[in-house]
């Protein structure tokens, strides 16, 4: 905020100004300017999501705990996904209620649902239940925590950062893409620890004589997967996107294009 109002010292290293301004994109909404709340930042993705995760998996054959670790989770993905979306307008209560309603809806039903078919089947097979019930819910939360920007638009701005507008084409090309990168941050932590712990209580005692490991054992390899899979996935598609004018709805084209804008816009996509 200094260098942009020219109140950095000259003498300042341009590491050090790098520096700053990567702990500032870190904490800060790029659109609103607002702090963020600090578990909805992606820092806080592998620590929140190895412990909510491997305890998912870890009692996923108990009904009680299927509930109770599925709301923690989707409370949890409401707080990332208000933190991380698009645009500067806020988000109803009742927008946020109704998300939020729907994607621990979505989780129960697939987890508890698939849970009840899969009792007959392997016992690998029912340690996937939980990702599959991680995906539905982030197939539903995500979409209708952002579901204003798919009707009202998110501002897009010109190269030089000038706002020009706000385009629901940039919208649906934003959240398809957030909702790829989170399913797919959390394949590595819930396909890879299933599969080891399943061959470890298949070929060893160790889960038998010290079944208390069994939580922490999941945790920690799900945490170990997270730290490469999150950067990994935030990667996958630029937070900054870009999208060609002629690709813009009809409103908005027309405006830009009487205007002289014939190159690409750019949009905050969300993480």
């Amino acid at each position: 905020l200094k260098h942009k109002r020219g109140e950095t010292h000259p003498s300042m290293p341009l590491d050090e100004l790098w520096k700053q301004k990567y702990i500032y994109d870190s904490a800060f909404h790029p659109d609103t300017h607002e702090k963020m709340l600090l578990i909805g930042r992606m820092s806080a993705q592998v620590p929140m999501n190895m412990s909510i995760t491997g305890c998912m998996m870890a009692f996923h054959k108990s009904t009680p705990a299927v509930v109770f670790w599925q709301w923690i989770n989707q409370s949890f993905n409401a707080i990332v996904n208000f933190t991380n979306r698009s645009g500067d307008k806020p988000i109803s209560n009742t927008r946020l209620g109704v998300s939020y309603v729907c994607a621990t809806g979505g989780a129960l039903v697939t987890a508890l649902g698939l849970n009840s078919l899969v009792k007959s089947l392997p016992s690998l097979i029912g340690r996937f239940v939980p990702f599959t019930a991680v995906a539905a819910a982030n197939c539903i939360n995500i979409p209708l925590m952002r579901s204003r920007e798919l009707t009202s638009g998110i501002p897009v701005f010109s190269e030089s950062g000038d706002r020009l507008g706000e385009s629901t084409a940039a919208a649906k090309k934003a959240i398809p893409q957030v909702v790829f990168s989170r399913i797919g941050m959390a394949v590595p932590g819930m396909v890879i620890p299933p599969i080891v712990m399943d061959q470890v209580e298949k070929r060893t005692s160790l889960l038998r004589r010290r079944p208390w490991i069994n939580a922490p054992a999941q945790v920690l390899l799900c945490g170990m997967c997270l730290v490469f899979a999150t950067p990994l996935c935030c990667a996958l598609f630029p937070q900054t996107s870009s999208l060609p004018v002629n690709n813009l709805e009809s409103p908005l084209r027309e405006k830009l294009l009487a205007e002289g804008h014939t190159k690409d816009v750019y949009f905050n996509k969300g993480l």
